[in-house]
């Protein structure tokens, strides 16, 4: 006897329901798509009986407005893009977490990438961001605003993170001060023979550390003592390991950033140094676990959310809609007018950027 097969009926579930759109809730509440549009946006004024009818229209279709559509319309993605030199590692999340904070507040969403400290990745998100984001927040010590081609960028707000020149706006730490502040406070403590833990070469904010140091050891009469380190505490715990193995040792060591201070604690303790009896330890960056290491990390403290969110703050400010401007042309100029229009006004549309000392204008050829 043949198996008897059951036969059962499927129930649509509601991810199998077709998506309710925009003329679905007109026609349900009885209004145009406008007034739909309208009730949705809150742009304008409509009778408190529509914007019910409206409201309860979508609610009774799970009606989700289509973003992507609306940003079209408006030319307005309502997303910022974030460019870093790398995503991982407390410095950098703490950064991010700041601008996501702020943008969050101002009904902004963010799209986020590293560059990996390598200019042609950075060319290459700065690409494939183009057209999706409203601004862009860039954070690239190794490479000089200078780099960046014009078609990438135009347009489109920027603010640089940790570097300045003199088209964008900008967002720096007072890394050279900051240096010197640690410099200061080891030699009040009766430390002459300082160590350094550099970062990058090219990174813009090492080298502002490390001219710090170089001032305060030149004041205090002292030798340098520098070492190379990436940033990373990997690179941090090898240099330590060099320091101990070198032939003058330090009695304090001065770690560029907090990543590198942590590794060298780690290295120290491996060999035995108790920190800081033997040796002291310092840092850069006050990152969240530098309060928690063994002992506990002395360090220059840089805001880092508050850095993100300032950086964003100053990005708003070029993201806030203008009112248009309008160029007038009358007689009080001593400009010409044709003949053959009687009205004794011209309107130009929107005012031209000024010419240049060699009158001209941005773009013109002579």
């Amino acid at each position: 006897m043949p198996p008897t097969h059951k036969t059962s009926r499927q129930t649509r579930s509601p991810r199998n329901r077709a998506v309710a759109t925009i003329h679905d809730v007109a026609a349900r509440a009885g209004v145009s798509v406008a007034t739909v549009s309208r009730v949705l946006n809150g742009k304008s004024v409509v009778r408190d009986e529509t914007r019910v009818q409206v409201h309860e229209a979508a609610k009774a279709l799970r009606y989700v407005p289509n973003v992507a559509a609306r940003s079209l319309s408006i030319r307005r993605s309502h997303t910022i893009g974030i460019v870093m030199p790398d995503v991982h590692g407390e410095f950098f999340s703490e950064v991010i977490r700041g601008i996501d904070l702020a943008a969050r507040k101002a009904g902004y969403h963010i799209l986020v990438s590293g560059s990996h400290s390598d200019v042609g990745e950075m060319l290459a998100v700065l690409e494939a961001m183009r057209g999706r984001v409203d601004g862009l927040l860039l954070m690239a010590p190794d490479v000089a605003p200078s780099q960046l081609p014009e078609h990438l960028t135009a347009g489109l707000p920027l603010v640089l993170l940790n570097a300045t020149d003199s088209t964008h706006d900008g967002m720096t730490i007072d890394n050279f001060g900051g240096a010197r502040s640690m410099m200061q406070h080891l030699a009040a403590l009766g430390h002459s023979r300082i160590a350094f833990i550099c970062g990058p070469g090219r990174n813009v904010d090492a080298r502002e550390r490390l001219r710090g140091y170089r001032h305060a050891m030149r004041d205090l009469g002292a030798e340098t003592q520098e070492t190379p380190g990436h940033f990373t505490e990997e690179s941090g715990h090898a240099a330590a390991v060099r320091i101990l193995a070198g032939g003058s040792r330090p009695t304090a060591i001065f770690a560029a950033n907090d990543a590198m201070a942590v590794g060298a604690l780690a290295a120290l303790a491996e060999a035995g140094v108790v920190v800081p009896d033997e040796m002291a330890v310092t840092g850069f960056d006050d990152i969240p676990i530098a309060r928690y290491v063994a002992p506990p990390l002395t360090t220059i403290r840089v805001d880092i959310a508050e850095l993100g969110s300032r950086a964003f703050g100053l990005l708003n400010d070029a993201l806030r809609e203008r009112l248009t401007t309008t160029l007038i042309i009358r007689k009080s100029c001593g400009a010409e007018f044709p003949q053959t229009k009687p009205s004794k006004e011209r309107e130009v549309g929107p005012a031209l950027p000024p010419r240049n000392l060699r009158g001209q204008r941005k773009g013109e050829v002579s």
